[in-house]
């Protein structure tokens, strides 16, 4: 019996050809946007979910509170001796780590690379259970001068040699063993290349030795040996600083699942308010929503072949076939031209997973062995056909026999009007997500061109690295550069332009109110750094060599100067608590945006920094000069000065950039996904034309012998089709405004939403429209009205 239900099935696809090859396309569309999609959102909601121990892991957050609101810092907002502390005093601790990522030259042998470092304890190894190539997880970190390092590494630096036991010079100075090689993941919130020891970072950096409570540069992690205990745990780690800084509550440390880490990263005033997880729920729901609409085109289309399929059906209950029968045969055609889809749809997904990766910037890949992807496809198969062939097996398996041999009339009044609402719900689908696309493209270029407050055209960063630290070689390749004119300025930074420093809320000014806390950034730059970046001084001046007491002066930029309300910003005299220190206010510069380019610039306080705390230097190029000329020269003197150090340099523009990566993967597939969803509504739209066609064809016949012209038929057919567009409209604009206005509040500087995305989206669905059914209405308006009306 099945095997003969198949049978029958397959001729009539086969019977079929160009019926069985739109339907397929659509669903093969619809399926290969969904499963990329799924790909992807799988990619980000496995994030750290290989580590075993996983649900028992936390990472340690810090609340600082203002007195105008609380911020939360997810990293390097803890001090060294926080886990160890914790570790003391709170009982259901198993393991704590800290951790601070670097990055640093190391080579073997003639060959050198800079990679990136993780500086943690031995237990970092106990909370993730890293796979182990080679070495002992127990001993792997024990030893000071240990390195562990990642397969990867391990091939760069050794090919196929035995890499444990070999030695490895970090910065060209210090002697490291690799003791351990481990296989690393992309989705893992920790990348890196090298694992270190911390009793290495305090040697080298003995500032991590003696941390005030209120310093924050590293992150702290903690195993409970129960996750029951988190509760009570979370609650003593808030009471940390406040024991510790005798009753000060302005600093509060508190535990976060780190299972969560990846996703759920946006805090508002102290609380979690969502993060990567929204864009995550609204790629999931951009996968529903396509694969429905390739569902609800099928449903369409095969209910527009009602009247080739009607007798079929009567003769089969003629013959005494049940309706649960048929509508068995209709569902397993569903099925059947559902599991052909998904052949084309993993043809699609095969050819475009390339670029999709190149497009986000990761790296899936479908493992084959696994059963789960097995399980998601036979169930998208199933979930995809059923649903498709559900309403084209029960509105066909109705039909009389007697009504439907003697002449088809349909299924009654229902009919239409249920085909109609469905051709509705795919336009409300698709406009929205084109109002969505346009809304998302209009916030990346507003981002994009929006005036930064400083040129970041022909700017460049380099890390100081080897001979660089030295300031006499340094202030050697600088004049090297000018001389030659590759550059025009130059100044150094101590974590670049485009970068945070550190930030506190221990700052006085004059004026002050009591209690008054207020969150600032502290940067720190060199001389020239205003002219160097190219933005503007506002009042006063910057650094300069010619004033020796510049070490105690600060620079504020206007928000600053607006958050202090200070009337008379010159000559101020601001208080850094942390360090004990006063500084007399130089000079005011113009509000630049570096960090973020959707929120506000936050309050920003420059220091002067020696050459030997400064880590990045920045150039402006010349731009008289051709880029490639300029690049060369300085990649000549740094090799020339620097000959133990590869020369690696950064453009400003570039990382600017990456800052809206977000909006713009958002935008391109909300575009792509968006144009799929409008091709398949339309295959939808072009179903309905069918059955329409099949419906009214003799009452075209009847009016174009009463003397009806071409025009007035084909208004007839097309606005019946309009009013279906118009009503998808009304339906989907008030939804898209209301879902676009709510994605555009997380950013601070933000388009309003104007009238043109609506009404390019209801022209365009209405142009799309009329071209669809118009294939169809003039080849019914131009028929013979004989052929419909030789039987009556």
């Amino acid at each position: 019996m099945y095997k003969l239900t198949l049978k029958i099935a397959w001729r009539n696809l086969w019977k079929n050809k160009v019926f069985s090859l739109i339907n397929i396309g659509g669903l093969a569309i619809g399926l290969a946007s969904c499963l990329l999609l799924l790909l992807y959102v799988n990619y980000e909601w496995s994030f750290d979910k290989q580590f075993k121990n996983i649900d028992r892991i936390y990472s340690v957050y810090e609340n600082d509170r203002m007195s105008d609101k609380v911020t939360t810092n997810r990293a390097y907002g803890t001090p060294s001796q926080l886990a160890a502390t914790a570790m003391q005093t709170i009982p259901g601790i198993e393991y704590t780590c800290r951790l601070a990522e670097s990055g640093g030259l190391f080579r073997y042998k003639e060959n050198s690379f800079n990679k990136k470092i993780i500086y943690t304890d031995a237990s970092f190894l106990q909370l993730f259970n890293y796979e182990f190539i080679k070495g002992n997880p127990a001993t792997a970190l024990t030893v000071p001068s240990s390195v562990v390092i990642t397969e990867e590494t391990a091939r760069i630096f050794f090919g196929d040699d035995e890499p444990v036991g070999k030695t490895l010079k970090f910065d060209n100075r210090i002697p490291l063993v690799v003791t351990a090689v481990i296989k690393k993941s992309a989705n893992q919130s920790y990348q890196f290349d090298m694992l270190m020891t911390w009793s290495l970072l305090e040697k080298e950096q003995p500032y991590f030795t003696r941390m005030d409570w209120s310093d924050g540069a590293l992150n702290t992690l903690i195993q409970l040996k129960d996750a029951s205990s988190f509760a009570a745990a979370d609650a003593q780690m808030r009471k940390i600083f406040m024991q510790k800084q005798n009753g000060e509550k302005y600093i509060e440390f508190f535990l976060f699942p780190f299972r969560k880490n990846h996703l759920y990263t946006s805090f508002e005033n102290g609380k979690l308010v969502g993060g990567g997880i929204d864009q995550v729920r609204l790629y999931l729901m951009l996968a529903g929503c396509v694969l429905f609409i390739g569902c609800i085109n099928y449903m369409n289309l095969s209910t527009a072949r009602s009247e080739k399929r009607a007798r079929e059906v009567g003769v089969r209950k003629t013959l005494g076939s049940s309706r649960k029968a048929i509508v068995w045969q209709f569902l397993t055609e569903s099925l059947l031209l559902s599991f052909l889809a998904m052949l084309f749809a993993f043809i699609l997904l095969e050819v475009s997973l390339p670029w999709f990766n190149d497009l986000l910037g990761i790296h899936i890949v479908i493992d084959y062995h696994s059963y789960g992807i097995w399980v998601t496809l036979l169930l998208l198969i199933i979930i995809t056909g059923l649903l498709a062939g559900s309403y084209p097996s029960f509105y066909l398996s109705s039909f009389i026999p007697v009504k439907v041999l003697k002449g088809f009339r349909g299924a009654g009044k229902t009919s239409l009007p249920i085909r109609k609402v469905l051709v509705v719900l795919q336009f409300v689908f698709s406009i929205g997500m084109i109002i969505c696309a346009i809304v998302v493209y209009n916030q990346m270029q507003y981002m994009n061109t929006k005036p930064l407050g400083f040129n970041k055209d022909n700017l460049v960063q380099l890390w100081r690295s080897g001979s660089l630290r030295d300031k006499y070689k340094l202030d050697l390749f600088k004049a090297e550069l000018m001389k030659s004119g590759a550059i025009v300025a130059a100044t150094e930074t101590a974590n670049g332009v485009t970068n945070n420093s550190v930030s506190t809320e221990k700052i006085g000014w004059p004026g002050q109110q009591k209690n008054e806390q207020i969150k600032m950034q502290l940067h720190f730059s060199g001389y020239d750094f205003t002219y160097t970046i190219g933005s503007k001084m506002l009042l006063g001046r910057d650094f300069n060599r010619a004033f020796a007491t510049d070490s105690l002066a600060v620079v504020l930029n206007e928000t600053a100067v607006k958050t202090m309300n200070l009337k008379n910003p010159i000559g101020a005299q601001i208080r850094n608590g942390d360090w004990g220190q006063t500084f007399t206010v130089i000079g005011v510069i113009k509000d630049y945006i570096y960090s973020s380019l959707g929120a506000k610039v936050e309050p920003v306080l420059y220091f002067y920094t020696e050459k030997d705390n400064a880590n990045v230097l920045v150039l402006r190029l010349n731009p008289a000069v051709n880029i490639t000329q300029s690049i060369e020269k300085i990649k000549a003197l740094s090799q020339k000065l620097n000959p133990d150090y590869p020369f690696e340099m950064t453009f400003v523009s570039q990382q600017m950039a990456e800052k809206v990566h977000e909006e713009k993967v958002l935008s391109t597939l909300s575009n792509i996904f968006g144009g799929f969803a409008i091709f398949i509504s339309c295959l939808g739209l072009l179903g309905l034309a069918l059955y329409m066609a099949e419906q009214r064809s003799k009452e075209i016949s009847i009016r174009k012998v009463l003397g009806a012209d071409m025009k007035s038929i084909l208004v007839l057919l097309n606005k019946d089709f309009i009013k279906l567009v118009m009503i998808s409209n009304l339906i989907s604009i008030p939804v898209a405004y209301i879902l676009a206005f709510k994605w555009l509040q997380k950013y601070d500087y933000k388009i309003e939403i104007s009238c043109w995305p609506f009404l390019a989206a209801l022209l365009l669905s209405v142009f799309i429209a009329i071209v669809s059914v118009s294939l169809q209405t003039f080849k019914v308006a131009r028929a013979n009205p004989v052929d419909a009306l030789k039987y009556e």
